[in-house]
């Protein structure tokens, strides 16, 4: 198993991004947690990883920080969730955010994350209630970020990615972004508004 990568950053489009360790590059999914806080590209970065390997595709997944990959892994564990609704969590709601709705029962905010409806959301308060509390206390900060070319397209793309149909994801960017943001400041404030 692969459970931490250490390279240069080669390459980032959420969700995608590509770690160049050693000229041979690792292409990992990861949420916008994760994406929040990278450096710019040509930059060393390290990751937690999470390897998933299925019947029919192999899948990599990475976090800055170790208490989201955890909560990447306690999420999957709840019935009927997979890899895409947990990143959806963590790209939607910090990981100390999840933990107190899942503390406080909060299914109505958790149903606003994409891909949760109200039996998974009361799944989740079920299943993880126990665990919440050693997932609180460990989040991560918001750092700086490169600007791309389109950053407007870039996070409406994203938003779909996350669940989100097209137009609802240009609603939410439009609605969130102010002249100069980039993808990531765009699609973390429409996220945000979602939870609302």
């Amino acid at each position: 198993m692969i459970g931490r990568l250490r390279g240069k950053l080669a390459h980032k489009a959420p969700p995608w991004l590509v770690i160049d360790v050693n000229g041979v590059g690792y292409e990992l999914e990861a949420p916008m947690s994760t994406f929040y806080d990278l450096p710019e590209v040509g930059r060393e970065v390290a990751l937690f990883t999470h390897y998933a390997q299925k019947e029919d595709s192999v899948s990599l997944y990475g976090f800055l920080h170790e208490s989201e990959r955890r909560l990447f892994r306690d999420v999957q564990k709840v019935t009927g969730i997979g890899a895409k609704i947990a990143l959806a969590v963590l790209s939607g709601v910090s990981v100390d955010a999840f933990a107190r709705l899942v503390q406080t029962g909060d299914v109505a905010a958790l149903t606003k994350i994409p891909g949760i409806g109200k039996k998974t959301a009361e799944r989740m308060v079920v299943e993880l209630r126990d665990r919440a509390a050693d997932l609180a206390g460990a989040g991560g900060a918001i750092g700086g970020v490169q600007v791309p070319a389109d950053p407007m397209s870039e996070a409406v793309v994203a938003l779909q990615q996350l669940g989100y149909k097209p137009a609802d994801a240009v609603r939410m960017a439009k609605a969130a972004a102010n002249e100069g943001d980039p993808p990531e400041i765009i699609i973390r404030k429409a996220l945000q508004s979602a939870l609302r």
